[in-house]
């Protein structure tokens, strides 16, 4: 058995379809098949079951899929590791971030990292910041940016920069003038009991800022009133300049995406303004390479 074995298995338990897994490792649909016949036959069990087109994993099947990808994942460690020592400019990076992040990061900080490694390719990864988790223990990606709270116990951390979470309302909304100057806030404290019977938009549920946001209902005892649910933070932000509902973001991400000029920003929070912080995520106990830290770095001073 060798690592193209394991990344074969892996590939049909991904895809669930042979053809579509043949196509991803470039190889031919006989090919994969009689590699799977013939493993099956030398481990004497069968780590797939047919169930109609689809290849499921049976209970075997799971266990060397899991071990699989423990072993592929010390060898991209390894290899990374290798590289670092042997060649400090060359090297290969996968880096994923929610799709909004991205849209303002990436053409920011790539262009700085291309000009100090030019050898080294990037791979750039955008997905909701609920599955970015999950690219990170499976190996798909070697570094995520996101805001806390990480769920695995198995991701860890840096810490980029803190971000205020905002409350934000329609110029013309006929509670904006509720808002208390404290010296602690940046801008005009709300107490969200004033809106419990206005309707709010929300981001989908496990996107991060919605956790935040349901804690801070959680904790004024309000069940809010919820109009839409989007993943699509500017077209919300837009949603509320027209009146539409009420709604929440960070400000970092109200600073680059240029929002219309008719709406009001406040503070948010038990007493004081509420704040999440952004991180660099990656596997706990894995080697992190050099060019990662690098990148990490740029991220920091974009910030």
């Amino acid at each position: 058995m060798d690592f193209k074995d394991l990344s074969y298995v892996l590939a049909i338990a991904r895809y669930q379809n042979i053809t579509k897994a043949a196509n991803s490792l470039y190889v031919t649909q006989p090919t994969l098949t009689k590699f799977l016949q013939n493993l099956e036959t030398e481990l004497g069990q069968k780590l797939f079951r047919k169930l109609g087109h689809r290849f499921v994993l049976t209970y075997a099947g799971e266990r060397y899929v899991a071990k699989a990808t423990e072993i592929l994942n010390l060898k991209k460690e390894m290899d990374q590791e290798l590289n670092d020592i042997i060649k400090n400019n060359y090297g290969s990076l996968k880096i994923a971030f929610p799709t909004m992040r991205g849209t303002y990061m990436l053409p920011c900080t790539l262009p700085i990292f291309n000009s100090l490694y030019p050898n080294v390719h990037l791979d750039i990864l955008e997905s909701h910041s609920s599955q970015l988790e999950g690219m990170l223990l499976n190996g798909e990606a070697d570094l995520a940016f996101f805001n806390l709270p990480v769920k695995s116990p198995d991701i860890d951390y840096e810490i980029i920069c803190h971000e205020e979470l905002l409350l934000i309302l329609p110029a013309h909304h006929p509670l904006v003038n509720l808002g208390i100057k404290k010296q602690e806030c940046k801008y005009p404290w709300m107490d969200l009991r004033h809106l419990k019977d206005e309707p709010f938009l929300f981001q989908i549920p496990g996107q991060r800022t919605q956790q935040t946001v349901d804690l801070l209902f959680k904790s004024c005892g309000i069940t809010p009133i919820v109009k839409l649910q989007t993943s699509n933070i500017a077209a919300k932000v837009q949603l509320v300049a027209k009146g539409y509902g009420c709604g929440f973001v960070t400000e970092t991400h109200l600073k680059h995406i240029q929002p219309p000029p008719n709406i009001v920003c406040f503070s948010v929070g038990t007493d004081t303004c509420t704040t999440v912080d952004f991180v660099a995520a990656y596997r706990r106990g894995s080697y992190l390479p050099y060019h990662a830290q690098e990148y990490i770095k740029i991220v920091k001073d974009f910030t």
